[in-house]
């Protein structure tokens, strides 16, 4: 009977502590260009070249970066997030919201 318990609550999972992530745009990429994160998690995006640049997607927009500038984004919902920058066409992230 105790490993029926053992069972049922493996099955409800363990609350997820959210955490704060870190990705930097430099040489004109996103590193990490990809990032699986989980809902209530933050993003922080920091500028490192000279050039501005924006974190945009379909549900958010950073507007502008100018160099050394940071910009953060709270995760709301799961799925795939892709973004790019704006000023950059071949400037591509995406993040794996579980």
């Amino acid at each position: 009977m105790k490993w029926l318990l053992v069972i049922a609550l493996a099955a409800c999972g363990t609350k997820h502590e959210p955490v704060v992530h870190q990705i930097e745009i430099r040489g004109m990429q996103y590193v990490p260009a990809a990032l699986v994160v989980h809902v209530g998690d933050t993003v922080v995006w920091t500028n490192r070249d000279v050039l501005p640049h924006t974190v945009t997607s379909a549900e958010f927009d950073s507007q502008a970066m100018q160099a050394k500038a940071e910009w953060s984004y709270r995760i709301t919902r799961t799925g795939e997030l892709p973004y790019r920058c704006t000023f950059h066409p071949t400037m591509f992230g995406k993040l794996i919201a579980e």
